[in-house]
């Protein structure tokens, strides 16, 4: 694999923290609902953030 340009990993590395951010308040809003779809949703929207941070950090190895 080719090495990443300076900015490409400042781009990864934001990238990273905004699906992290995501993920923990997706968690946060699902741990208050009450609602057991939107409580469903939250949780899956982490679910998927968490995931796509873990992708991501894939291209840094």
């Amino acid at each position: 694999m080719s090495q990443l340009t300076q900015v490409e990993l400042q781009n990864l590395r934001h990238l990273i923290g905004s699906h992290d951010t995501a993920y923990q308040k997706m968690q946060a809003y699902a741990q208050q609902c009450s609602d057991p779809q939107m409580k469903a949703y939250f949780e899956k929207s982490a679910q998927d953030a968490q995931q796509t941070k873990q992708q991501l950090m894939g291209f840094l190895k």
